[in-house]
Order: structure tokens, then C-alpha cells, then sequence
């Protein structure tokens, strides 16, 4: 969405992380000139009325922050995203796959080897507090041309890839 100038974002108020992550968010958004409106939903009738709210503001797109609450609700985040034509991008790859835009993040296949990796260091007497902190290197962007169609969105030949 190279011309949008304002972008909604979905956080639960609920969950500890949501307030920084908007203030990451505000500054990120700063950083390239587009500006944000909060939305904030912690329960099925507060998700729907956002996506009203949010329908009606006409917002050229919206971010779904990262919230386990909203990992159970996917689908009717995607449905609601697509019953509202709202382009949106979602935190892991199942979004895209559930009918959703665009998804962004870790690639939870290697986070779960690296757990795997570190139990058996610690299993075979390794102190935890020895090992080194490892952050995630591979991160995913998932786009479903299905709903980039649907949305009458035009994909940049830039992002398509087909391997994994």
C-alpha cells in the first residue's frame, strides 16, 4: 500500500505486550511518513465493532499485532477482514493461509527447532544461564494472491516468490 497515508491497528488491551508494540509501531510509522489509529479489542464484540469502526473510517489498510488471543480467533479476523475488503497483515504465516492478505514474522518451524536445540543442550548439562540468548533470523512474508485479487490489489513482481 505505497500511497497509504493512514493504517489501523488491531492490539488487545489485555495483553502486556500491546502498549509497547503501538509505541513501536508510532515511531516505525513516524520513521516513513504514515500515520496510525489504534484500535482496541479484547473480546468477539469488541473485535467486530473495530472492523466497524474501522470500515468506516475508510483506513487504506490494517496491522493485526501480535496477541495470542488473536491466534485463536484468525479465522474471524480473516473473515472479518474480508467481509470489510480491509488489506491486512497478520503476524504468522496461517493467517495468509486461512484466507488472510499478508503475514509478516518468525517462521515458528525454526523457533521450535531452536527450542528443541536448547533442551538438548540442557538436557545433556548445559547451565541455561550459560547459553547464549539466540533471537529469530528467519522471518516470513506470506502473501495470498487469492485475496490480493479478491481486494483488486496489484502485487509488485519484487515480493513473488514461490520457493520457500
Amino acid at each position: 500500500m505505497p500511497r497509504a497515508s493512514l493504517i489501523g491497528v488491531l492490539l488487545n488491551p489485555k495483553f502486556p505486550a500491546a502498549e509497547p508494540a503501538l509505541r513501536d509501531v508510532e515511531a516505525a510509522a513516524k520513521t516513513v511518513g504514515v500515520q496510525i489509529q489504534p484500535f482496541r479489542a479484547s473480546s468477539d464484540d469488541e473485535i467486530d465493532a473495530a472492523f466497524e469502526a474501522i470500515a468506516r473510517a475508510r483506513l487504506a489498510a490494517l496491522a493485526i499485532t501480535a496477541d495470542p488471543f488473536f491466534d485463536t480467533r484468525r479465522q474471524k479476523l480473516v473473515t472479518l477482514a474480508a467481509t470489510y475488503a480491509i488489506p491486512t497483515i497478520y503476524q504468522f504465516r496461517e493467517y495468509a493461509e486461512a484466507g488472510g492478505l499478508i503475514s509478516y514474522g518468525i517462521d515458528n518451524a525454526d523457533a521450535y527447532r531452536q527450542t528443541g536445540v536448547y533442551t538438548g543442550l540442557v538436557l545433556k548439562g548445559a547451565k541455561p544461564g550459560d547459553l547464549p540468548i539466540m533471537q529469530e533470523t528467519k522471518f516470513l512474508c506470506v502473501i495470498n494472491m487469492k485475496t490480493a485479487k479478491a481486494l483488486g490489489i496489484k502485487i509488485s513482481d519484487n515480493l513473488l516468490f514461490t520457493g520457500r
